[in-house]
């Protein structure tokens, strides 16, 4: 018995805590971290494009390697090129077309 109000109260602190935080309003931010968190945002961007061409320099090599090894041993090794995804068209709406 004393497991089941134990259950119910941890439950209970659970529900009120979530209800608790999803009717704090978001934060108001000054100009100055606006500012902020812009320049964090522009200092990932360009990470992940670092990271991204260091990523793909490192594919490279790995796989002139595997096709110099596979000539070695007499396989002719062809890879296959990757398309570059283009964004999908936008679909036309009914709205659109009045």
């Amino acid at each position: 018995m004393k497991i089941n109000k134990a259950m119910l109260i941890a439950a209970l602190c659970a529900i009120t805590t979530g209800a608790v935080y999803a009717k704090l309003p978001p934060p108001q931010l000054t100009d100055e971290q606006k500012t902020k968190a812009d320049d964090a945002k522009a200092k990932a961007a360009d990470a992940a494009k670092k990271d991204g061409e260091i990523l793909t320099k490192s594919q490279d090599r790995v796989a002139d390697r595997y096709i110099k090894a596979q000539k070695a041993k007499g396989i002719t090794v062809k890879p296959t090129p990757i398309a570059v995804a283009a964004a999908p068209a936008p679909v036309a709406t009914a709205a659109a077309k009045k």
